[in-house]
């Protein structure tokens, strides 16, 4: 699944991003999840749930999903 993911702050961070694509059922989850699970920010790995993400990163799950940060304009 590739998704473009629309901000209207500065950044999200990658727990905020996991919850909001329902990757996860809550914030509290993003620990484990990314304890148990490959996630990739513009192709490195990534585990910290408090990472901002910004216009233009790219994230990359285990399932092979795919979301692409974009900052809504205007």
């Amino acid at each position: 699944m590739k998704k473009e993911v629309l901000i209207t702050t500065p950044y999200i961070t990658l727990g905020q991003l996991l919850k909001e694509e329902d990757v996860i059922s809550s914030g509290g989850q993003a620990k484990w999840y990314l304890k148990d699970n490959l996630v990739y920010l513009n192709d490195e790995p990534e585990n910290r749930r408090g990472k901002k993400l910004y216009d233009g990163d790219t994230i990359r799950l285990a399932d092979e999903s795919l979301f692409f940060i974009k900052a809504k304009q205007g």
